[in-house]
């Protein structure tokens, strides 16, 4: 019962000493604990360093989680299994989570870094006054190509893509938006068309090219286009930046009939537990230093016009990256179509996909 006894008080001693020493480190630093909040993302969106710079500057611990796809996060979401305190839906998802009541209106007054976003990406017609988000990155959605492994071709307009002599070279993105968006903008149509005949017409034009199509994929399209494994892919504008890094042969066009211009935007969702550290985490990414080196980090482009500033020009002058205002009037921003137009789009996607078999 004695040796118990001092076993007992043994731990009880070093259990002390260590929440001392644990409150001294805290005290030395100018910070104590201010829990932790839990970030959902895409894969690969930010730069694992900023999360570490920020858990110090703040002493707010980030708990961070990854989603590969809109529909995917805001189920999760709904469900509510987990508090999720940010996360980053585009464009259309923001405006089908704000319709579902998932997203709380942002109080500006805690955000006072907004000032250094470009008013051109603010005020769209997804979340009119950004009520409820604010951008994080924003792109296009182009062709990838490599003219060493072709004939020279280049890749101004969508239906190049139709060419014949390019068999078994297309690889596209397995994503019923953009290539049913390809098929409408081919054709001179909207990409958020909701005219049945128009999408029926782009669904077939889009089945002519199946001979050239060599792959319906995702990120894999990647490593196989900076191995020069392929020579053509239907990408969005940071894929192919990530492409052309590693492969110096490879370019990137938009085509001149229209594209989309797509945003990636941060919002808080109504599962939020930690409101405070929320809003700490959205001021932080907008801060300049810390948007430039994001942005150097994931290769997208930044709506922040001060982190501009501080980039390589050689990067932020690129027009395949950064297109002009003029270029601009030519792209589109996804609109929520509404579950049973999207049910739709994914339909007619399936069927050119079956139809290539």
């Amino acid at each position: 019962m004695k040796d118990l006894l001092r076993i007992s008080l043994l731990i009880l001693f070093i259990s002390g000493i260590l929440l001392i020493i644990n409150k001294e480190l805290n005290e030395s630093s100018g910070k104590t604990s201010k829990g932790s909040i839990t970030v959902y993302n895409w894969g690969e969106y930010i730069d694992p360093s900023l999360l570490k710079k920020f858990e110090k500057e703040t002493g707010i611990r980030v708990v961070y989680e990854t989603f590969d796809s809109n529909e995917g996060m805001m189920g999760k979401i709904e469900q509510g299994g987990t508090a999720y305190d940010i996360t980053m839906p585009s464009e259309y998802m923001v405006e089908m989570m704000q319709e579902k009541d998932l997203l709380i209106p942002l109080d500006y007054n805690k955000i006072p870094n907004v000032k250094n976003i470009d008013p051109y990406f603010l005020d769209l017609p997804f979340d009119p006054k950004n009520t409820y988000s604010l951008p994080y990155f924003w792109g296009t959605v182009g062709i990838a190509y490599n003219p060493t492994l072709l004939e020279g071709q280049t890749f101004e307009q969508w239906d190049d893509l139709w060419d014949p002599s390019l068999k078994q070279d297309v690889i596209l993105v397995d994503s019923a938006r953009e290539v049913i968006g390809m098929g409408l903008n081919s054709m001179g149509y909207s990409l958020n068309s909701t005219n049945l005949t128009e999408l029926r017409k782009a669904t077939d034009k889009l089945k002519t090219m199946s001979p050239n199509i060599k792959a319906v994929i995702g990120d894999e399209v990647t490593p196989l286009m900076i191995n020069n494994e392929a020579a053509i892919a239907l990408t969005w504008s940071g894929q192919a930046a990530d492409m052309m890094s590693e492969n110096e042969d490879i370019n990137y066009s938009v085509p001149k009939e229209g594209s989309n211009l797509w945003f990636d935007n941060i919002v808080i969702p109504r599962t939020v537990k930690n409101i405070d550290g929320a809003y700490a985490f959205i001021n932080f990414m907008l801060d300049p230093d810390n948007a430039a080196q994001n942005t150097d980090f994931v290769g997208y482009s930044t709506p922040n016009m001060a982190a501009l500033e501080l980039m390589d020009p050689e990067v932020t002058s690129d027009e395949r990256f950064y297109p002009d205002k003029e270029s601009r009037e030519h792209l589109e921003v996804y609109k929520d179509l509404g579950l049973k137009m999207l049910g739709h789009y994914n339909e007619l996607f399936l069927e050119f996909k079956m139809d290539m078999k």
